[in-house]
C-alpha cells in the first residue's frame, strides 16, 4: 500500500518525466551516434566511438554550404516576419477596422492549412509572377507561414498588457515613442522573443515548403533527405547536436535572467 500511495502522490511528476525523456530520446540517440565511425555509407549502426566527425564538421561536400543557406534564410524570415507579425498583432489588438474578424481568422489559416497544400499554391503563385525559384522565393514563402506564429505569440502577449500603465506614463508627460520604447515594447518583449524563436525554429526546419520552392537552391534539411538516400555522413549528427546545445545553452541563459530580475525585484 506505501508504494501504490507514493506512485499516486508522485504520479504527475513520474508521467512528465517519462514524456520528456521520450521526447529527448531523439536528440541522445542522434548525440550518440555523432561519435560512431560507421564501416559503411549508413551510420544506423554502433561500430566505433570516434572524434573524427567533430575534428571535421564540414568534411562533407556542399553540407556546410547548405547549412549556412538554411542560417541566413531563418535569420532574415525571423526578421521579416517578427517586424510584421509585431505590427499586424499591435493593429489587430489596439485598432477597430473593417474585416478585422476576418483578418484574425485568416491569420490561423497558414498554421491550420496542410504544409503541401500551401507549398504547391506558392510555386503556383511564383511560376504565375515568372519569379525565379530560389532564395528568395524560399525567403518570402518562410515569412508567410512564420508570420502567423508570430501574430499568434505577440497578440497573446499585448492582449494581457494592462492599458494602465501606458497611460500612466502619458500622465508623466512621455511622448507616443517614449511610452511605447519604455513601457509597451518592454512588457511585450516575452511575445516578441517567442515568436522570433519559434519562426527560426521553423524556417531551419522546414523541408515541405522549401522542397517545392528552392529551385536548385539546397538548404540544410533538403541535404539530409539526399543524404538519407545514399549514405548518411556522420557529421550530420554532429551539426544536429551542436544545434541542439545551443537551443539549451539559450534557454539556460534566459532562466538565470528571468531569475535574476525576479529576485532584483523581489
Amino acid at each position: 500500500m506505501t508504494v501504490v500511495r507514493w506512485f499516486k502522490r508522485h504520479f504527475v511528476v513520474i508521467a512528465g518525466l517519462i514524456t520528456l525523456g521520450y521526447l529527448l530520446l531523439p536528440n541522445v540517440i542522434v548525440t550518440v551516434f555523432s561519435f560512431n565511425k560507421p564501416k559503411g555509407r549508413f551510420n544506423y549502426e554502433w561500430q566505433q566511438f570516434s572524434l573524427d566527425a567533430w575534428k571535421q564538421p564540414c568534411g562533407v561536400a556542399d553540407m556546410c554550404g547548405s547549412l549556412s543557406i538554411s542560417l541566413q534564410i531563418a535569420v532574415w524570415a525571423t526578421i521579416g516576419a517578427t517586424v510584421l507579425g509585431t505590427m499586424i498583432a499591435f493593429a489587430l489588438v489596439r485598432y477597430r477596422f473593417r474585416a478585422r474578424g476576418a483578418i484574425n481568422s485568416l491569420i490561423f489559416l497558414p498554421m491550420a492549412m496542410p504544409e503541401v497544400v500551401m507549398a504547391a499554391s506558392l510555386l503556383t503563385l511564383f511560376l504565375n509572377m515568372g519569379a525565379q525559384l530560389g532564395f528568395y522565393t524560399i525567403l518570402i514563402a518562410h515569412i508567410m507561414f512564420c508570420l502567423s506564429f508570430v501574430v499568434t505569440a505577440v497578440k497573446a502577449r499585448v492582449m494581457s498588457m494592462d492599458p494602465r500603465l501606458e497611460q500612466a506614463a502619458q500622465d508623466l508627460y512621455a511622448g507616443p515613442v517614449q511610452t511605447f520604447l519604455r513601457v509597451t515594447l518592454p512588457i511585450a518583449a516575452p511575445g516578441i522573443a517567442a515568436g522570433a524563436l519559434l519562426s527560426f525554429a521553423l524556417s531551419f526546419d522546414d523541408f515541405i515548403i522549401t522542397n517545392f520552392n528552392a529551385g536548385s537552391t539546397v538548404t540544410f534539411p533538403m541535404f539530409v533527405w539526399g543524404s538519407a538516400q545514399r549514405g548518411t555522413p556522420v557529421q550530420i549528427n554532429v551539426i544536429g547536436t551542436t544545434m541542439f546545445l545551443v537551443a539549451v545553452l539559450l534557454v539556460l541563459v534566459s532562466m538565470v535572467i528571468t531569475n535574476r530580475r525576479n529576485k532584483v525585484k523581489a
